[in-house]
């Protein structure tokens, strides 16, 4: 795999937070990305628009990862705009707090259903698609080291990102596909709660919250052709927490 514009990126969760900073970053190195959001549609053009005037290539896709179809249309689409896909990152993802005795089915539905359902669906798409010698790499959560009550659901469908991430290498390794996942810690993003912004600083060794760009990094060196014998890993990035 080479560097450079020949190279093509599909990033689900690509509208904000840390999917936006990826599809940024990616975008910054030459690579040209197809930006997939659920809802965020004027995050995503306002993606798009930032990218191309920095002279790179983007274009967004609005399409649900819980579904195979639409799945299956993220993927399409970015191919026919852009070339066969090198690269892959799973970033949407859900937060749900809620303690076991208080959870129901329909929180058990919406917990798993985007973290565990829509990594899978889009990694299976990307098994298929793309080209050797490609990346993929899923977001996961420090979350799951450190297990905290009313976190079970989210927790739970983080974990199988990683247990995803870590066989889908094993299955496309004789393709020279890697497959990744990174864990961050608590991040600067809107899905952080203002009781986690005062909090997580104190147990951070570092005193803060990370940037999205300081995620966004590191997808972006497993993206790379540098990144190429990083495999089957949880790459934790969560400024020292243990």
């Amino acid at each position: 795999m080479t560097k450079g514009i020949d190279r093509v990126a599909l990033v689900t969760g690509g509208s904000g937070g840390i999917g936006r900073a990826v599809a940024e970053k990616l975008a910054s190195q030459g690579v040209a990305v197809g930006i997939a959001y659920g809802n965020s549609e004027t995050k995503a053009a306002e993606t798009v628009e930032k990218i191309i005037a920095e002279g790179g290539r983007a274009f967004a896709i609005k399409g649900d990862v819980t579904h195979a179809a639409d799945v299956k249309r993220l993927f399409d689409e970015t191919e026919k705009k852009f070339g066969k896909i090198s690269v892959v990152v799973s970033v949407t993802g859900s937060f749900l707090m809620r303690p076991f005795a208080e959870a129901s089915e329909a929180d058990y539905d919406t917990g798993m259903t985007v973290n565990a359902k829509g990594t899978y669906l889009v990694y299976s798409e990307a098994a298929r698609r793309v080209v050797d010698g490609g990346r993929i790499i899923g977001i996961s959560s420090n979350l799951v080291l450190s297990g905290r009550p009313g976190l079970g659901l989210y927790v739970a469908g983080k974990a199988a990102v990683e247990q995803f991430s870590k066989i889908l290498a094993k299955e496309l390794g004789s393709r020279q596909i890697t497959v990744n996942a990174v864990a961050p810690g608590p991040t600067d993003t809107e899905m952080l709660s203002e009781a986690g912004r005062k909090s997580a600083p104190t147990i951070t060794p570092l005193g803060r919250i990370a940037q999205p760009i300081e995620i966004a990094n590191v997808v972006a060196f497993l993206a790379s052709p540098e990144g190429g014998w990083v495999n089957g890993q949880v790459v934790g990035v969560n400024g020292g927490i243990i």
